[in-house]
């Protein structure tokens, strides 16, 4: 079954039933600028933007979007680019290209003029849609993507370079097109977070998509009563993919622009929402609000929420803890998953096992798991290896990368590129990224464990540990710090606290700064090595 007689049907059983909510607690005036510049001026804290569609209204928008494709010669196997921010328009768009049998290529909203010109390329685009905030990126580059390529803008006031969507879509039948679908066609090309260089275009059929679906539900078992908050953007598979739990049975969901404590809390008090999915500095952030006094939890009306749960990076089991403390009658569960496994629930920990927080969990839904050496070769239980999944989830390909899926996928396993164990119980633990593996005197070292190990200090909000160059042992690690606000902290305290750790583990150079992170919450760890690797250097060169 294609995802989009999903659609369909809810269109059917619920078709005037609210079924997404756009909320902007921040509205911020647009102004045309170049990309050397930015796009927006400070917000009015006073307003709040609220709109709201049906799922007939929501059928209705996806539909004409996908007449106008086929009007414009668009056919099954062509591709069409998504560069918006989380709106009410996202996701009719994102369906209507589905309808026509053509592929969405949904791209991320931080990308540079550079970066969007090289995945339009790489992924073939026939046609681009972009809104208002992206306005100077694609003007900057509009000459060297519009040649063969349409170039629709989401907004008022078009760009001249640009067609109207609005208008162009306002003509256009509301009816369903009659394009014949499989779960074996082609869906959607989502892009790799680049962490590792410019990213890799993975491709996935309409059968990943579906599984998303029946996955999400049978973890948290969303009903059409549950209301669902979407903060992370749209444009990546963690945030679609758990929101498919409540498509699939026609439950609302919020799309909330802003990750403030008091956004997050304003909306699930004033939204009624019962399900909540954070990365993990937006529930460090809420409870450090609290903390300070500056949230009041009888502010808000919070009863209904019955699940908070996090996945994109390593979860801090200091973190859940204090967050039951908190919030003792919220259900938890921890996500594992990569855009190549169609996003989170390939490994998951389960409601019902919190006992375990620190683990990942355990094969998710329909998926199977096992860890292997560097042969390929199941280890034992309690010993490291890299951890491969299987299931109808599994990515078809990298996108004109055949060198590079030879490299992922070996005999239907996906081999996911992080180290992991198993304990006794069965549970799987992340050590850490195989490429993020210090290798210090011949001894590997896993960041993971140590930035856990300093997240249960009580002045520390993030953390990350990388490998910096070292003449002697090859690689030495350097902590990277984000202090809470209000807090003190220096190296020597952290320096002793560490003594708790064995001496190899102990950071042997500590930093205090801000953690960059990715829109899905992943460490920018590249970024810091180049930075820190080359102070280290430039250190090692004054001392010889």
């Amino acid at each position: 079954m294609p995802i989009t007689e999903i659609l369909e049907r809810n269109c059917k059983l619920y078709g005037n039933d609210i079924c997404l909510v756009e909320i902007n607690p921040e509205i911020k005036e647009v102004r045309r600028v170049t990309w050397k510049e930015y796009e927006l001026t400070e917000p009015n804290p006073t307003t709040h933007y609220r709109r709201e569609i049906t799922w007939n209204v929501f059928n209705e928008k996806a539909n004409r979007f996908a007449n106008l494709l086929l009007e414009r010669g668009i056919k099954k196997g062509d591709k069409v680019g998504i560069l918006l921010m989380n709106c009410l328009e996202w996701l009719p768009i994102y369906f209507g290209i589905l309808k026509t049998g053509a592929i969405a290529v949904p791209m991320n909203f931080r990308y540079a003029p550079d970066e969007i010109e090289y995945c339009v390329k790489l992924a073939d685009v026939d046609i681009l849609v972009f809104g208002p905030e992206f306005i100077g990126r694609v003007e900057e580059i509009a000459e060297n993507i519009s040649k063969n390529r349409l170039l629709y803008y989401v907004g008022e006031n078009c760009p001249s370079f640009a067609e109207d969507y609005n208008a162009q879509t306002a003509n256009c039948s509301s009816s369903s097109p009659i394009v014949a679908l499989t779960d074996d066609d082609d869906a959607a090309i989502y892009f790799s977070s680049g962490t590792t260089g410019f990213p890799k275009a993975i491709l996935h059929k309409h059968r990943s998509l579906v599984h998303s679906c029946r996955v999400e539900q049978n973890h948290h078992q969303q009903t059409k009563e549950d209301v669902f908050l979407c903060i992370p953007p749209l444009y990546h598979t963690g945030a679609k993919m758990h929101w498919f739990g409540s498509f699939l049975e026609g439950g609302k969901a919020v799309l909330l622009k802003g990750t403030k404590p008091k956004f997050i809390l304003d909306a699930v008090s004033k939204e009624k929402c019962t399900i909540v999915w954070l990365l993990v500095p937006w529930a460090q952030d809420i409870l450090d609000a609290i903390d300070r006094g500056e949230i009041r939890l009888e502010d808000y009306e919070l009863s209904q929420w019955r699940l908070m749960h996090i996945g994109a990076q390593p979860v801090p089991p200091s973190l859940i803890r204090r967050w039951k403390k908190i919030f003792p009658n919220h259900q938890y569960d921890t996500n594992y998953g990569l855009s190549e496994s169609i996003g989170p629930g390939c490994v998951h920990l389960g409601v019902e096992n919190v006992h375990k927080v620190g683990a990942i969990g355990k094969a998710g839904y329909g998926w199977q798991t096992k860890i292997v050496d560097e042969e390929g070769k199941e280890v034992e239980q309690g010993k490291v290896g890299e951890l491969c999944v299987k299931g109808p989830g599994v990515m078809t390909c990298y996108y004109h990368n055949k060198k590079a899926t030879d490299e992922i996928l070996k005999d239907g396993w996906l081999y996911t590129g992080d180290m992991a164990e198993e304990d006794e119980d069965g549970f799987i633990f992340l050590v850490d990224r195989k490429k993020d593996v210090i290798i210090s005197g011949g001894e590997n070292i896993y960041p993971v464990q140590i930035e856990d190990f300093l997240r249960s200090h009580e002045a520390i909000k993030d953390v990350a540990v990388i490998g910096v160059p070292d003449k002697r042992l090859g690689e030495i690690t350097a902590a990277i710090i984000e202090v809470k606000e209000d807090y003190l902290c220096d190296e020597e305290e952290i320096n002793e606290f560490c003594k708790k750790l064995p001496r190899y583990k102990r950071p042997k150079k500590i930093y205090f700064a801000d953690i960059p992170r990715n829109p899905t919450g992943k460490i920018e760890k590249p970024k810091l090595r180049e930075l820190y690797g080359s102070k280290s250097l430039v250190a090692e060169q004054n001392m010889s």
